[in-house]
């Protein structure tokens, strides 16, 4: 064997979509996607295969040796073979498939957009970078973007002429945004001057389109110190003249890009604005509105995230199986005092096939997950009598998706590596670039240790606890169903879970009302792990009943079959992980926080 073939499971991909949450008829009704349908769903799976293992997945190795570089005029240059890979994405609508029709865009459902992606970062995660970011940008210019600007700009970004980024992070403030001391004053006409440094900007300049919207956080003279004084500015790397045409450069400049662990094909770049000249840009929504247009982009980067975490562990799975069947090494378990015994592939030894039925299971349970958040979405912008409780689950879901989904990812890397033992661990095959690709995903758009503060400190708390409380129920009810499908003990221990993260919560929450919001903190982490244990116990739970029905309506196959034994694997291997993680935070060790300690 020499490298490995990229390869998707669109087999799974269509269970979920269609037959776990309906999308070919989820949004039936709705005026905007009347000219969708499952046969128009099911081609552009087909074709979005066909780029992903054609298009993305040969440049994936060729970009992580090439990198980027930077000239001495502050511009970016990508691997070479990103080019023509842009052009193909770009000229296809592929940039961001969800985009409104009347901004150049198809206007496709979330959640068939996530399948799209998990496709497409699976074969080239730093590639999809690029478009990625641009896609979250342009959606917060055309939704808030200066008047005169923002649909003529969205639209340019959408299709893939410009390109985006979000500029937050600045040396010494790191993920404290309050920190930011970049300014903003305002130079007439609108337009306002910008001087400051951003540091870890994603896509921060490339040579990929014509022009790049920088979305950058700054304060205007007399706001308020912390993230309330923050604004949020426009500023294009090229001034834009009326006919939308590239004018003269703006002072927005790169003054260094990152040497990584991984995603080199990725520029991370530090921007230096009005360092040498003016840094024109124009402010998106209003004034200290910055930090709540920011979070729509965040939010959606957030998933964007979480997709990275299903897309790696899937591609991981995938690596790993197909290099296991191939590989033969030593003889079956019977036969091993047998010297002449047949050599067998090393799907025949017990402990890979724990290692592949680990991957399996978390790759369709975390892809569960992801296409539910994509689902939750589409019904809440499309129904208003759902709107509010079903974006709450999706606020709720995002810390779990965005957090657990990219550990697990990291985790599954490593053991795609010990899968393919040695080779796994060598440049020639893909696993070691996917670990190292797959290690940002739990830092960036938020640290997961942030994500776990923001789910103990803000989600748990909206609505005087009502999101966690409409969760629960649902779940319950989920287990009740699939109770009545036959799988009773699994329901059982499934509803143990949901109690147990229910007292749980009830425990942090008594612990931060008599004031020890240290000790709640610190136990943050392990209750968002614990969260995500049981949440992809229901999606293992639903995916089994889910696959027992259609069975019955359309026959067996290996692949449904295989839903049971993923909820009887997860049922014993994980679901007992989670009951521990509560057990260990109801003990209130607090240790680690005795002042004696890391001084």
């Amino acid at each position: 064997m020499s490298g490995l073939p990229y390869t998707v499971d669109t087999e799974d991909m269509r269970f979920v979509l269609f037959d776990q949450f309906n999308a070919d008829t989820l949004l039936a009704g709705i005026e905007k996607y009347q000219d969708f349908d499952r046969d128009l769903y099911e081609t552009m799976i087909d074709e979005a295969e066909r780029i992903a293992i054609e298009v993305l997945a040969p440049i994936n190795a060729i970009g992580d040796v090439e990198g980027c570089k930077l000239d001495n005029k502050g511009n970016v240059t990508t691997p070479d073979c990103f080019k023509p890979a842009w052009k193909t994405i770009a000229e296809g609508g592929w940039v961001s498939v969800t985009a409104p029709q009347d901004a150049g865009g198809i206007g496709l459902p979330s959640t068939m957009a996530m399948a799209i992606t998990e496709m497409f970062i699976g074969a080239s995660m730093a590639f999809w970078m690029y478009p990625g970011l641009t896609a979250a940008a342009a959606r917060v210019v055309y939704e808030h973007g200066p008047a005169g600007m923002k649909v003529n700009y969205a639209e340019k970004m959408f299709t893939g002429e410009w390109g985006g980024t979000m500029c937050l992070t600045e040396a010494g403030a790191g993920s404290d945004v309050g920190e930011n001391r970049c300014k903003a004053n305002l130079n007439g006409n609108g337009a306002f001057l910008l001087e400051g440094e951003k540091i870890f900007i994603s896509s921060g300049d490339q040579d990929l389109t014509d022009n790049i919207v920088h979305l950058v956080l700054a304060r205007t003279p007399g706001s308020p110190a912390g993230t309330r004084g923050l604004s949020l500015f426009l500023v294009p790397k090229f001034l834009v003249n009326d006919d939308l045409s590239s004018g003269d450069r703006n002072d927005a400049i790169v003054v260094g890009i990152e040497e990584k662990m991984g995603i080199h094909g990725s520029s991370t770049c530090t921007l230096a604005l009005g360092a040498n000249g003016p840094c024109k840009g124009w402010m998106v929504g209003e004034e200290c509105q910055g930090m709540a247009l920011m979070f729509l982009m965040m939010n959606e980067a957030r998933i964007g995230v979480g997709a990275q975490g299903v897309a790696v562990t899937a591609a991981a799975y995938q690596y790993a199986l197909t290099y296991a069947r191939e590989r033969k090494q030593g003889s079956a378990v019977d036969q091993m005092r047998n010297a002449d015994a047949d050599r067998v592939s090393i799907t025949r030894h017990p402990d890979v096939r724990r290692m592949l039925m680990t991957m399996k299971v978390l790759t369709e349970t975390t892809r569960s997950l992801l296409y539910r958040v994509g689902a939750r979405h589409d019904i809440a912008e499309n129904d208003p009598a759902q709107h509010d409780k079903l974006i709450g689950r999706v606020e709720l879901l995002t810390p779990i998706l965005k957090a657990h989904c990219s550990d697990i990812a990291f985790e599954m890397a490593g053991m795609g590596v010990q899968v393919m033992g040695g080779y796994g661990y060598i440049g020639e095959y893909p696993m070691e670039q996917l670990l190292r690709d797959s290690k940002i995903q739990a830092i960036y758009e938020g640290t997961n240790g942030i994500q776990a503060m923001d789910l103990i400190g803000r989600k748990l708390r909206m609505k005087g606890g009502a999101l966690l409380m409409e969760w629960m129920q649902d779940s319950l009810k989920e287990c009740a169903a699939a109770t009545e499908a036959g799988f009773n003990d699994e329901a059982e221990a499934v509803t143990k879970s949901i109690n147990h993260l229910g007292a749980t919560a009830m425990y942090l929450g008594a612990l931060g009302a008599k004031g020890d919001l240290e000790g709640t903190l610190l136990q943050s982490y392990p209750f968002l792990k614990m969260f995500g244990h049981v949440q992809l116990g229901l999606e293992a739970l639903q995916q089994a009943r889910v696959a027992k029905a259609v069975m019955a309506a359309r026959g067996e196959t290996p692949h449904l079959k295989g839903k049971a034994l993923n909820l009887k694997f997860y049922v014993s291997t994980f679901l007992p992980q989670a009951i521990a993680l509560g057990k260990s935070i109801q003990m209130g060790d607090n240790s680690c926080l005795d002042p004696i300690l890391f001084q």
